[in-house]
């Protein structure tokens, strides 16, 4: 109980979240940072790799990873730059994988995106980042189902497809959202499906832009792999990646999809507008005469015509509703014209 104790005491003074030691054809199993180095420390033809997960926040982490992973600088670099696009890339016989991903919030998909940092060698996996993370916490949980990884790439591409199903997941949601609304706009009910759409268009653009990997990235760690690199590792990565592009041309259709709604919702509420407007200039027009002879007949001068005749008032009247005709005419005849 002891050793436990100390063990877990270390792990969360260096900011280590779980690690894990597999081996080939055996699950992995739960190592503590102590471990972990003892581990580092044996022969390089060792079958066994490790996956460290690692928590950015601890003071010590960056330390810790300095001082025990031997880890390359431009690792290091990434973690401290400002561009936080997705990519893969090889550099110092390592994998380097920025990868953006959705914050783990209980159990719930939040919309908020942070950053986890990734390095990969043939016998060590590094992942760090500052907020819990949806896909690292179901790679996890796979691990501790028992399921089994032969290389430190298929951890990593195993983190990619939790990604891709992540966002699957965020499309699908989405697309309920909009079938609801586009179904309410179809029946003329349109609420406030404006700013609904504002929302989750914001929201599916940010995604869009954090999450779509960089095409060229790809490109050159195929043409330039590591020594380390099996095939089969590289058919496993080109087509988690090929499957990731498809995800975000989804997401790229669902944002002009919902463009194309604003723009209707848009064109829609002009016609209500022009169509007001039009009621009130028809209403203006159909006043006018009215106002035009009562202000004639309303001055105090001499030589108002029909002052002095019984029938004066019906002449008026009927004066006013012929103006009235003619410029109502007039008036729909200019709506029939647009």
């Amino acid at each position: 109980m002891a050793g436990a104790a100390h063990g877990a005491k270390e792990t969360e003074l260096h900011g280590l979240l779980c690690g894990f030691v597999f081996r080939p054809g055996e699950p992995g199993r739960e190592i503590d940072a102590n471990q972990a180095v003892y581990l580092m420390q044996e022969d390089d033809d060792s079958e066994h790799f490790l996956w460290l997960h690692l928590n950015l926040a601890h003071a010590s982490c960056e330390r810790w990873m300095r001082s025990n992973l031997a880890l390359p600088e431009t690792f290091f670099e990434t973690l401290r730059e400002g561009s936080r696009s997705t990519r893969i890339e090889h550099t110092d016989a390592a994998l380097l994988a920025v990868v953006n991903d959705v914050v783990f919030s209980f159990g719930r998909v939040s919309s908020e995106v942070s950053t986890l940092w990734a390095c990969a060698r043939r016998r060590l996996l590094v992942s760090a980042r500052l907020h819990p993370l949806q896909s690292v916490d179901t790679l996890r949980s796979s691990v501790k189902r028992g399921e089994r990884f032969d290389s430190t790439v298929e951890l990593l591409i195993h983190l990619l497809g939790d990604q891709g199903d992540l966002l699957t997941q965020v499309v699908r949601e989405t697309t309920l959202h909009v079938d609801r609304i586009e179904d309410q706009l179809l029946s003329q009910r349109l609420g406030v499906n404006r700013a609904e759409l504002s929302t989750l268009r914001r929201a599916l653009v940010r995604l869009q832009r954090l999450l779509a990997l960089e095409p060229g990235s790809l490109l050159r760690l195929l043409n330039r792999p590591p020594e380390w690199l099996r095939e089969q590792d590289m058919r496993q990565l080109r087509a988690a990646t090929e499957e990731f592009a498809v995800i975000i041309n989804d997401l790229t259709a669902l944002v002009e999809r919902i463009k194309l709604l604003q723009e209707e919702i848009a064109a829609k509420l002009t016609e209500d507008n022009n169509r007001t407007l039009f009621t009130l200039t028809v209403v203006t027009v159909l006043a006018l005469p009215i106002n035009i002879i009562a202000g004639f007949f309303g001055m105090n001068v001499g030589g108002i015509p029909l002052a002095d005749d019984p029938n004066g008032f019906w002449v008026l009247v009927a004066l006013v509703f012929t103006f009235t005709v003619l410029a109502g005419r007039w008036a729909f005849r200019k709506r029939g014209d647009y």
